[in-house]
């Protein structure tokens, strides 16, 4: 049960934006795109099962913010403090998931440069965690475009701490359209 409320969460979150996704989106300009995500992750949780884990929650903390736009993976700049840092990311997301990231980036810009969005790897490394670590699989619908920008106090607002009340998680996770039972099964990762 737990499993098909973690794939119907990661879907709704994952097209829950207004882009035009398409699950053959990148078919003719990366088409290794999934092995090669596999590939970087599959090594990853082999050393550390918590990466997968850890992964689902960077999916779904960015898609809390702005949309599923990667804007959770930018650093701070001049122009704005990024989310890395913001409570909830700060006390729940390691250093080790954005090096994952960062190699997954690496790999695939090895096999087709400048194609794919940081946004849908995030995606796409969220359901193969999934995968690997033993749930079920599916199609990702992809497309997604990077953000420019990120927003720290939005991460701060949206995003519910680990200290948080059963009803402002209630609340936080009913803002994003997600009822109390997926609340419980992202919570848990």
């Amino acid at each position: 049960m737990v499993h098909f409320a973690l794939i119907a969460i990661l879907l709704y979150l994952g097209t829950s934006s207004n882009a035009q996704l398409s699950t053959t989106y990148y078919s003719n300009t990366c088409p290794n795109l999934s092995s090669t995500v596999q590939s970087v992750l599959q090594s990853a949780i082999s050393q550390d099962a918590r990466v997968g884990a850890t992964l689902i929650r960077l999916f779904y903390h960015d898609c809390f913010v702005n949309g599923c736009d990667g804007s959770i993976l930018l650093d701070d700049t001049s122009t704005f403090t990024g989310e890395k840092t913001a409570g909830s990311n700060k006390d729940s997301l390691t250093t080790k998931v954005f090096q994952v990231v960062d190699d997954i980036k690496t790999a695939v810009e090895n096999a087709c440069s400048g194609i794919v969005s940081c946004a849908d790897i995030v995606s796409l490394a969220a359901m193969d965690s999934v995968s690997i670590l033993g749930g079920p699989s599916w199609d990702v619908k992809l497309g997604r475009r990077d953000s420019t920008t990120a927003s720290f106090s939005g991460a701060n607002s949206n995003i519910p701490g680990p200290s948080s009340s059963l009803q402002n998680l209630i609340s936080s996770f009913s803002n994003q359209g997600l009822s109390a039972d997926e609340m419980v099964a992202l919570s848990g990762t």
